[in-house]
């Protein structure tokens, strides 16, 4: 009699990273490091916009946790997938610095359920015109995505001052500790990189983060009182600021940021292929921006705004190693929770400024440096690419050094020129065409089709 049934064969071919799923020991710090990196940008966008606006504390805190509870979500779209919407990649969503000044401005004149109404339209237009916007692939050779991948995470690099120093109007405003700490935080991500092992490197940024908080304590850098207050748990309630209203004067704006945030993804998409040694194709923008426009139009529900793949946490993914879209679809569950235990939201928003900032100068950093990886693929033998790379990047990092460059002109204009990222994009984008054309794609030879299909498992042996 057989007490132990065979064991069946498995297959010898290595799982693909991007869809390994580590053991729940490591899934939680690691998810937990994405959601540290993203959580910033998500709590300061909707509190920048509240402020602009005029509304109460309480307002600006629904804003705050609607924001962190559909990112989560839109995360959890984007990693894991539904049919065809969701590139299944390790991508963290959230909010975009672009929408601000539309927001403020329409939020201003027409009301918050403008804004919200707008955020769902241009969400739907998003996943309507995925597929079209995806074709344009071919017109992003490495010069072109390589300098906006660089142009966006070198122009993000400055924001990291005002986490680091503090706010202008402190009185500790670049205070030497402040200084010495982000460096310190900075000194340690890399030493854990060149001593630690592997297993251990890959949780550099959160060890750091921990370290750099307990040495932030004895200075005074540390503030915990805010979580005193904030509710254990709460209901995240759709159209918390009343019924959407749809108003031509402000999905025009809120479009033109749209459009602009499907350049951003598609650069940041293709960037993480890169660091996950991916292909990607045009299926694969389709299906990425896809989940930026159910992402955006579910932000408009739940008051929120349009969403945008976020570049800091490419970085992290670079610099970690581990390419799992599952610890970051954790990363989404994460912050799920989070906008439901405002308390825990408020640990998180609570932790040391200038920790968070040394940690954004290498996260920001990384994402310029796989930027001019990519730029690499490029002929640099010939002049005109040159030309792209200097024009496009004068263009992305004039409103960075110079953010009221652009006041004068019209609101449209104003809105795409003064985001860096933008411009220095479109500028690559139009300058590539108008040098360089466009690239005819080669022809694949039968023996590499063949190769290709040899490489892939064979079904009865998987199975």
């Amino acid at each position: 009699m057989k007490f132990f049934p065979r064991p069946r064969n498995r297959s010898t071919t290595p799982r693909d990273p991007v869809d390994s799923v580590p053991p729940l020991r490591h899934l939680i710090p690691l998810g937990l490091q994405h959601v540290i990196v993203a959580y910033s940008g998500m709590v300061t966008l909707p509190l920048v916009i509240g402020l602009g606006i005029g509304l109460s504390p309480a307002q600006i805190t629904t804003l705050v946790t609607a924001n962190v509870f559909v990112s989560g979500l839109a995360t959890l779209l984007q990693t894991l997938g539904i049919l065809n919407v969701g590139v299944r990649l390790p991508i963290v969503m959230g909010s975009t610095f672009t929408g601000i000044t539309p927001a403020i401005i329409v939020g201003t004149e027409s009301g918050l359920p403008a804004v919200f109404g707008a955020t769902i339209v241009v969400g739907l237009i998003t996943w309507l015109i995925a597929p079209w916007f995806a074709q344009l692939t071919r017109y992003f050779p490495p010069i072109v995505t390589g300098t906006t991948i660089a142009i966006i995470g070198f122009s993000l690099l400055p924001k990291t001052a005002t986490m680091i120093a503090g706010s202008a109007s402190a009185a500790d405003h670049g205070a030497p500790e402040r200084l010495l700490l982000a460096g310190a935080t900075i000194v340690l991500v890399v030493l854990l990189e060149r001593v630690m092992r592997p297993a251990i490197g890959r949780f550099a940024i959160l060890i750091a983060l921990a370290a750099g908080t307990l040495a932030a304590w004895p200075l005074g850098l540390t503030n915990f009182s805010a979580t005193k207050d904030a509710p254990i748990f709460g209901l995240v309630e759709p159209f918390s600021f009343g019924t959407p209203t749809f108003v031509l004067s402000a999905i025009l704006p809120m479009l033109i940021v749209q459009v602009v945030n499907m350049v951003e993804s598609t650069g940041d998409t293709l960037a993480v292929g890169q660091v996950v040694h991916r292909k990607v194709e045009s299926g694969d923008i389709a299906r990425a921006l896809r989940a930026d426009g159910v992402g955006t139009a579910l932000a408009g529900v739940f008051s929120s705004f349009p969403f945008v793949t976020f570049g800091g946490n490419v970085g992290l993914v670079s610099i970690t190693r581990v390419m799992s879209r599952y610890v970051v679809a954790t990363a989404g569950v994460i912050l799920v929770l989070i906008g439901l235990m405002p308390k825990l939201g408020a640990v998180i928003a609570s932790l040391p400024g200038p920790v968070l900032g040394g940690i954004s100068v290498v996260m920001f950093g990384t994402l310029g440096a796989i930027g001019v990886k990519l730029m690499l693929g490029a002929d640099f033998s010939n002049p005109r690419n040159h030309l792209v790379v200097a024009i496009a990047f004068g263009f992305g990092l004039i409103p960075v050094g110079a953010p009221d460059f652009y006041d004068q002109l019209p609101g449209p204009l104003q809105t795409v020129l003064s985001s860096g990222i933008a411009a220095g994009g479109i500028a690559a984008f139009l300058l590539n065409l108008l040098l360089n054309g466009v690239e005819r794609e080669p022809e694949e030879r039968p023996d590499e089709a063949d190769e290709r299909l040899a490489d892939q498992p064979d079904p009865q042996v998987a199975s």
